[in-house]
């Protein structure tokens, strides 16, 4: 990084600079006319008297008074518009040079975060790093647009209405800058104590961000240990001390702006009793005193803006020096190692050589921790087990084998090459690392398995004339502003790092991964879950359609026919709600929203017309009142509300207040909020789960009218809801609710198992289940993969780095929390998946390395033992006691 802020701002953007002082140069005689020419008029046109007069000297141009007092004006007006011009042009100038450097800073930050050494992220936590490069670098993209030319146009129209003044009277102009030295002495003195506060408060703000993160990601230990209040008193004392720091900052800003508006005020008393002692004398024309009165007036405003942009730079040269103090640490990546191509096209073969690797970490660099170096050689293609008790340094060797962390001294040597020396373009492409900890994107599974794919843009992308104008302008805006040059629309997945030819085989060879690591059933369920547009798919669409009609067949078997409830459009169904039976579909609509169905104007014109609005208001204050009763001593925190209650403990008090205010079985005393209110609970009631004998034979049927009345709508046609149609693909259900058309019945044990093998079943015997997983490739995993299991991203992880082929798989512990079962078969796979190529499995059992072909036992930072698992596991060896210990 620029060592500070103004050889940032000159380096990247002097042209830009240059232009706008040019400009801004332009504009002054422009102004030294508008500010000249009310004299003019004042004086010539209004006062004077020896018409008629030429205009700019010229003979053809002789002019009467009016004639003349209206050209002047005119130029006036014209001249104001210029100005005005001016001042915008130079402001929406200023406006995107700013943005275009703020553009470019955080461009720059975010690629030095992706270059920072890993103790650094120890060292600054995320939340700090989020608010450096958003907030606290937004003040200077205003800045960096102002940083020349605001001072040069504010000082330069300062400059111009001095000399103006001066022209008039030498008298009038020193008055007019008697008390400026007052404020070039003041105002940096108070502005000093005004920056160190300020950065204090940067300093107690980036801690504040710390502990917010921390909180986020720690939340279930609060919960789990009662720490609320512990934290809040926390948050309390930091947000005190925010305050306290802002509250000086307003002090000492108001001061300053105090002291500004006192001297301006003060200036016009020398204008007043000077300059009127000038006219009174003669020594000065009315219209020249007016015209400097009148100049003072917009010398105020240049000479405010200029003290001002003093403030602000004074913050913008304390902000970026501590965004440099953070971004430019010991140890980061080089960025050529970032940015270069492939140097390497072959894949890796040979030997694996580590010499005298230090396995240290950087922060034990001076003191303490793992001190010794470990050496051994390999095969690439050989299978490696790393093994050694807590603090051996085996998992960090696994990440300087993986070219992830840098060792303190030594050298990694695969296949000829030294790993320090190769770019992320070959180490990124011919090694792969899963660790215990896996991270994950929010977006689709598929979106995370191709993320190790993602090197370069391979194929462009097709865009439409409009689309490639707007493409157009992006590469264009990134390449002023030093961004990325790529498109991130194009196809960017590298299809031969995968040994696959096009998106279908790769989806292909993704499922059969997924299936490596013991995944296959949950993405079929994920799959079964998914939405699919019947449009996009129609064969597929079909294909479940004929599995619909299976799944029937099955359930025709009176031992299965108990288990669900099929749709049919003329029964009532007992294991949906009132509400579901009434919509009988999907909405569409916002204004119908299932769970708001009791708000709707829609729903409540089909109540009206069908007759139900009475008995729904009796039936829901029957349902208050049960809950009112059944719920009378529960305590509020109760998960029995959440299970069981149709109302919240929030509400029931507002429940009994509404129930006090009407008589059993009526609903006069309800007020109209009240009505809404009651009218909600109804539609939430389901027959065979509640039993509550409130919706009986009679009322089903009236409640199928309304259905028929909801569906065909009123004179403005029916609503925007997809109807359960047998004989149609629902786009907005699930594939599951589409096989099986119908809802679980409650309170049959295991139901879901049975219903699910015969869904299973169907599926497997029209040869979908391959189709399903494809499906479940689109599932949204939420953000860092919070909707899977940690057990599901751990195995996502590992089916990233399989997928793109490695010359290297490193995994360390990964298997660590998966079931024994699992953790046999995932590692039974990668054997077979990695035949050829080279495995190397920080092992957190070291029994397993009796699997391996050669096995590295560490102990403090030392190879103690190397070789064959059956040749060097004797007791009293590290090994032979890790073995014991297991």
């Amino acid at each position: 990084m620029q060592p500070s802020i103004f050889s940032f701002v000159w380096r990247y953007s002097k042209r830009q600079q240059i232009f706008l002082l040019v400009l801004t140069a332009i504009s002054f005689p422009f102004l030294y006319f508008s500010l000249d020419l009310p004299k003019q008029i004042i004086n010539e046109a209004i006062g004077g008297d020896d018409f008629p007069k030429r205009l700019f000297g010229v003979e053809s141009l002789e002019l009467d008074q009016l004639e003349y007092l209206w050209v002047l004006s005119g130029m006036f007006l014209a001249l104001v518009f210029i100005n005005g011009g001016f001042k915008y042009a130079v402001n929406v100038y200023r406006g995107v040079v700013g943005e275009r450097m703020l553009r470019r800073l955080r461009y720059l930050l975010i690629g030095r975060i992706m270059r920072f050494p890993m103790g650094q992220f120890r060292r600054v936590s995320q939340g700090e790093m989020v608010s450096m490069v958003t907030a606290e670098t937004e003040p200077l993209g205003g800045y960096i647009g102002d940083c020349l030319a605001l001072p040069a146009f504010q000082g330069g129209t300062l400059l111009t209405i001095l000399i103006f003044m001066f022209i008039q009277d030498w008298v009038l102009g020193l008055a007019a800058i008697a008390l400026y030295p007052v404020q070039a002495w003041l105002i940096p003195k108070l502005q000093r104590k005004v920056t160190l506060l300020k950065k204090q408060r940067v300093m107690k703000v980036r801690k504040l961000s710390e502990r917010i993160g921390e909180i986020v990601s720690g939340i279930q230990d609060v919960h789990a240990h009662d720490t609320s209040q512990y934290e809040l008193a926390d948050f309390s004392t930091y947000l005190g001390e925010i305050y306290h720091i802002r509250y000086n900052i307003y002090r000492q800003k108001f001061l300053i702006k105090f002291l500004n508006n006192f001297i301006a005020q003060v200036t016009p008393f020398f204008f007043y009793s000077i300059g009127g002692y000038l006219v009174i004398n003669g020594d000065l024309t009315l219209g020249a005193l007016v015209a400097a009165l009148a100049a003072y007036k917009d010398l105020s405003a240049p000479w405010k803006e200029l003290l001002n942009y003093y403030q602000i730079m004074d913050d913008a040269r304390l902000r970026y020096s501590l965004l440099t103090e953070t971004f430019e640490p010991e140890g980061a990546l080089d960025e050529s190692k970032q940015l270069d191509e492939p140097t390497i096209t072959e894949p890796f073969d040979g030997e694996l050589i580590a010499t005298n690797l230090n396995l240290r970490e950087e922060e034990a660099a001076d003191s303490g921790g793992v001190s010794s170096s470990a050496s051994f050689r390999s095969l690439v293609t050989d299978k490696v087990a790393i093994v050694g008790p807590s603090g051996s340094g085996a998992d960090r060797l696994g990440t300087i084998i993986a070219g992830i962390n840098k060792p303190l001294t030594g050298s990694l040597t695969p296949a000829g090459h030294n790993l320090m020396d190769l770019p992320q373009s070959v180490t990124g492409r011919r090694l792969a690392y899963v660790s215990q900890e896996p991270r994950l994107r929010s977006g689709t599974l598929g979106d995370n398995l191709y993320y190790a794919l993602k090197h370069r843009p391979t194929r462009p992308r097709d865009y439409s004339d409009a689309e490639a104008i707007a493409h157009e302008w992006r590469v264009s805006e990134a390449a002023l502003t030093g961004n990325s040059p790529f498109d991130i629309y194009a196809d960017w997945i590298d299809y031969d790092a995968a040994g696959v030819e096009d998106q279908d085989s790769l989806t292909q060879r993704a499922v059969d991964v997924l299936s490596l690591v013991d995944m296959d059933q949950d993405v079929y369920q994920l799959g079964l879950s998914g939405i699919i547009d019947p449009e996009v798919r129609p064969e597929l669409a079909a294909r479940i359609m004929e599995a619909r009609r299976v799944v029937r067949e099955r359930l025709d078997d009176p031992a299965m026919a108990e288990l669900v409830e099929l749709f049919d459009r003329d029964k009532y169904n007992t294991n949906l709600s009132v509400g579901e039976n009434l919509v009988f579909g999907t909405s569409l609509d916002d204004a119908i929203d299932s769970d708001k169905l009791h708000e709707s104007e829609y729903v409540r014109k089909v109540l009206h017309e069908t007759g139900l609005v009475h008995d729904f208001l009796v039936i829901g204050r029957s349902v208050a009142e049960l809950m009112a009763e059944l719920f009378a001593d529960v305590p509020p925190d109760s998960e029995l509300f959440e299970q069981f209650s149709f109302i919240s403990a929030d509400d029931l008090p507002d429940f009994r207040a509404m129930l006090n205010r009407t008589e059993e079985g009526k609903t006069e005393g309800l007020l109209d909020d009240d009505r809404t209110r009651m009218l909600e609970l109804p539609f939430k009631l389901i027959v065979a789960r509640h039993r509550l004998g409130l919706i009986d034979e009679d009322m089903q049927s009236r409640i199928l009218a309304a259905r028929q009345k909801f569906a065909e709508g009123f004179g403005d046609g029916p609503p925007n809801v997809e109807f359960y149609d047998l004989e149609r693909y629902s786009a907005n259900g699930s594939v599951q609710d589409n096989i099986l058309f119908g809802r679980l019945a409650y309170g049959r044990a295991r139901s879901g198992q049975q219903v699910g093998a015969v869904i299973r079943e169907a599926v497997g015997s029209l040869d979908m289940v391959h189709d399903l997983m494809e499906v479940g490739l689109d599932f949204q995993v939420g953000i860092a993969g919070s909707r899977l299991s940690a057990a599901q991203r751990q195995k996502v992880a590992i089916a990233r780095c399989i997928l793109k082929r490695p010359d290297i798989l490193i995994v360390d512990s990964a298997t660590a929390a998966l079931d024994s079962g699992t953790q046999t078969r995932i590692m039974e796979n990668l054997f077979r998946e990695c035949e050829g190529r080279g495995l190397i499995w920080v092992l957190h059992r070291a029994s397993l390395a009796e699997q391996f072909s050669t096995t590295v036992v560490l102990d403090e930072g030392r190879v103690v033992q190397l070789g064959l698992f059956q040749e060097i596991n004797h007791p009293g060896t590290v090994l032979g006691n890790l073995v014991a210990d297991e």
